[in-house]
């Protein structure tokens, strides 16, 4: 029986797995993680309106009646596209697989547009560990300017600053908001939350730019009307411990959160020197209409890690999967290959707060009550797993009526900072060993 190896458990290799669920193949899904973490809605996450496993099935379950896919806790370190072998680290040392056909989902990570020396200080958002990360810090933040004496230091540690004006960051600015106006308007005494500052920054020239210009309008209307501050079109020339400076001036904040750049997985990198394939200014691996690197047919790149001109989002991961998928199992039942693959554009959508979204489905653009509407059914459809998508149905009817979030347990104290301000990263400690 031929071996389907799949890196990554992201939207693209969950949906090739799951797509030959009825192949005459045996499959082994490898990822870094034990789940799939549906990553539009981590920001919920991050900030106390969803529990991690309300969106991060575990990849042992979601593929428990799938007789011919195994799941192997693993990072892959290194692919031999010549002797058709992946070499993986597990919990257990070193291992090699070998493969008929291989699967290259291994995602993206963040980038800091060469400014690595930022990242402890303006964590991104890309997975659970990211997303914990960030809820520590932002209920953490308030904690701090609960007992600080210095009314300076108060107003700082109340700043929170939002680089990045796609999706991600004007969700995220959008729900920090909430949170200290709705969400603890009332559990402080000596000090009211909902003083606390968000700012929104981004170089390019207005938020949601993929958007249409009507749509993006809206946005920054929804943003400033919420009481945000939106800076655009100044660069962030640095980020320290105690704030950023952008455009050149100074913000002194207590909490940056980064959610303005990509970089494709360091695996591309390995895999482009090895088979002679081109990348792209971004990490992404240049790859055929079948998503083949020419000279290995056996060999697909999917998703974030793919230069195949669409953008970066889940549908077209997910659309690339199940494409995959039936290429593969043509392939081994030896029948006419799929159509050529063509990517079916259902439309965007961004949520800005409370009955504030805007979306756009061809033609017809819609902001307001209904956008946001149509954004909690189209996420909700999404969610893996039923009894997930009632988990996620009650917390949301729950926030909405009684303006909470249940969320909010911080399981350590957030560290006092050290002379710097530097607040300690996420420990990463139960993830697979990383190499490099």
């Amino acid at each position: 029986m031929q071996h389907v190896v799949v890196i990554g458990g992201g939207f693209a290799g969950l949906r090739v797995v799951r797509g030959l669920r009825r192949s005459p193949v045996r499959v082994t899904l490898v990822d870094r993680t034990n789940h799939h973490a549906f990553q539009p809605l981590l920001y919920q996450v991050a900030t106390g309106g969803l529990s991690p496993g309300e969106i991060a099935p575990p990849l042992r379950w979601v593929l428990r009646k799938q007789k011919n896919a195994s799941v192997l806790l693993a990072k892959a370190d290194r692919i031999d596209v010549e002797a058709r072998e992946v070499h993986v680290r597990t919990l257990d040392g070193d291992r090699t697989l070998r493969y008929d056909h291989l699967v290259v989902a291994a995602g993206a990570r963040h980038s800091w547009f060469g400014n690595d020396e930022w990242a402890p200080f303006a964590p991104g958002l890309k997975t659970i560990d990211d997303a914990l990360e960030l809820r520590r810090r932002i209920f953490g933040a308030f904690e701090h300017a609960d007992v600080a004496a210095d009314p300076a230091e108060r107003k700082r540690l109340l700043t929170f600053v939002v680089v990045g004006a796609g999706p991600t960051g004007v969700e995220l600015a959008g729900q920090l908001k909430e949170i200290s106006v709705q969400t603890l308007r009332s559990e402080y005494h000596r000090f009211d939350p909902a003083d606390s500052k968000v700012v929104l920054v981004d170089a390019a020239p207005r938020v949601l730019g993929a958007f249409d210009e009507t749509l993006s309008s809206r946005a920054l209307k929804a943003l400033e009307g919420m009481g945000i501050e939106v800076r655009l079109g100044g660069a962030v020339e640095k980020v320290d411990a105690r704030g950023v400076t952008v455009g050149g001036e100074r913000i002194e904040a207590g909490t940056v959160v980064w959610a303005a750049g990509v970089q494709a997985s360091p695996l591309g990198a390995q895999l482009a020197e090895a088979t002679g394939a081109e990348l792209d200014r971004g990490g992404r691996i240049t790859v055929g209409d079948d998503f083949s690197l020419p000279g290995y047919p056996e060999v697909r790149v999917l998703g974030d890690l793919a230069a195949s001109g669409l953008p970066g989002v889940a549908p077209v991961a997910m659309q690339q999967g199940q494409w995959t998928a039936k290429s593969i199992d043509a392939v081994e039942r030896r029948r006419a290959p799929p159509k050529p693959f063509k990517y079916h554009d259902h439309g965007s959508m961004a949520t800005i707060g409370r009955r504030r979204a805007v979306a756009h489905f061809g033609r017809i653009k819609i902001s307001g009550t209904l956008a946001w509407m149509a954004w909690l059914l189209v996420h909700l459809m999404y969610v893996v797993g039923f009894a997930n998508r009632v988990l996620v149905l009650v917390r949301w009817a729950a926030a909405y009526v009684a303006h909470g979030r249940g969320e909010r347990v911080l399981s350590r104290v957030l560290p006092r900072s050290d002379r710097s301000g530097a607040t300690p990263p996420a420990d990463h400690g139960h993830e697979v060993p990383h190499v490099g």
